[in-house]
């Protein structure tokens, strides 16, 4: 990459100390929390140094802009917000990447067609309000304004409080058709978050499509009591039943090639030591390439836990959350992706991004940058820098082909 080879990894280690978390290890940067918030300026500083105009849409979601903003450009981007102790790369690997692909069409003295625009999308873990891909969902219309601004995050804050207290205005967001069709198309570089690309082969990888998933609360209510007062055959102990549901959701997974399903997060109330819960939450994740069969994988592990909750004397309760359908990536675009780089597979990945809901209103296509860990959404994720110099060469020599 020239005198650039090492502008992924600089500005990767310029924000390394931003959003450590000490207790959970790796990086917390939920949206609009302080850390967050500093990567966000930390993009427009970097962006402005390189002479891209800046700005922000209704949704939240940040605009670099290498020529004047146009329908039909050219964008590329990720997003910066983590899940709890997650990885450095989850986002910020695009981003960087971007930049640094910027930098290189620049050396190359690449002359444009189009514009060229970086994106940055907020909220795309749904670390904080509890729906990935928020500001991609709300660009597309993909989410009903009304229900976004009514989501909450655990402090009983809603989207558009937090919104309006970062500067937007709760009552614009939602589907914004001028911005939507600004994107010509849109190819998002992300850390490979699974094992697909071997040690020996190629560091990047083109994205073919992602598994269908979504989410699910489960609540299970019971009768809350004294712990030390309460004899053990007259509970009725949500929690007991709860531990149950968790076994009950990896068994039936395991039971369907392909699915994947996790309890990642559970939430006891009223959450003391010396107290016998009333009512406990688990957040369902399932996910399968075949729609249907992730659905169906759903209302087998609802039936399960009726039955399990039952048997303890207690309630439970399945809300949906969140769905997205398998997305395939547009044909002609992964065309020239894979034309501007030969030899580099394709990949599914079960993983969910920006780009998969973009897919279904803009041409939109993904590169996947090697992690040897295959391990992600944790302290261990990690890439080498020669893989990430690759990745924003690689990313590079589709823009170019693209611009």
């Amino acid at each position: 990459m020239g005198t650039n080879s090492s502008t992924v990894n600089t500005l990767l280690a310029s924000i390394a100390d931003v959003g450590r978390d000490s207790r959970r290890g790796g990086y917390s940067r939920p949206v609009f929390s302080t850390p967050e918030l500093t990567l966000r300026e930390w993009f427009q500083q970097e962006a402005q140094r390189r002479g891209l105009g800046v700005e922000t849409d209704r949704n939240g979601i940040l605009w670099a802009w290498w020529g004047e903003p146009e329908r039909g450009a050219l964008v590329t981007g990720s997003h910066l917000d983590s899940v709890p102790g997650g990885g450095a790369f989850d986002g910020p690997l695009g981003v960087a990447s971007a930049l640094a692909a910027v930098d290189v069409l620049r050396e190359r003295g690449i002359t444009r067609n189009r514009s060229l625009a970086i994106t940055v999308f907020p909220e795309e873990e749904g670390s904080r309000f509890g729906l990935a891909c928020l500001g991609s969902r709300l660009l597309t219309g993909d989410i009903d304004a009304d229900k976004a601004r009514n989501l909450r995050d655990a402090d009983g804050t809603t989207f558009a409080d937090a919104a309006r207290a970062n500067g937007l205005d709760p009552d614009r967001l939602g589907r914004d058709e001028n911005a939507l069709a600004r994107i010509g198309d849109f190819v998002e570089l992300h850390v490979e978050q699974g094992r697909g690309l071997g040690e020996d082969g190629p560091s990047v990888a083109v994205g073919g499509s992602v598994l269908g998933h979504g989410r699910w609360r489960i609540s299970v209510s019971g009768q809350g009591n004294h712990a030390g007062t309460t004899a053990m055959a007259d509970r009725a102990d949500p929690l007991v039943a709860a531990a149950q549901i968790i076994l009950a959701v990896q068994q039936a997974a395991a039971a369907v090639d392909g699915a994947r399903a996790t309890v990642g997060r559970i939430s006891p109330i009223p959450g003391g030591t010396n107290v016998i819960a009333s009512r406990v939450d688990l957040w369902l994740d399932a996910r399968h390439p075949d729609d249907a069969a992730a659905l169906a994988l759903v209302e087998t592990i609802h039936g399960k836990a009726q039955k399990i909750a039952a048997f303890e004397g207690c309630t439970v309760s399945l809300t949906p959350e969140s769905w997205t359908g398998s997305v395939s990536f547009d044909p002609a675009l992964g065309r020239s992706l894979e034309l501007a780089l030969p030899g580099a597979p394709v990949l599914a990945t079960g993983a969910g991004h920006d780009a998969g809901i973009l897919a279904g209103h803009v041409p939109s296509g993904m590169l996947f940058v090697r992690n040897p860990t295959g391990i992600s959404h944790s302290p261990e994720e990690h890439v080498e820098a020669e893989d990430a110099d690759a990745g924003a060469e690689a990313l590079a020599d589709v823009l170019e082909a693209l611009l």
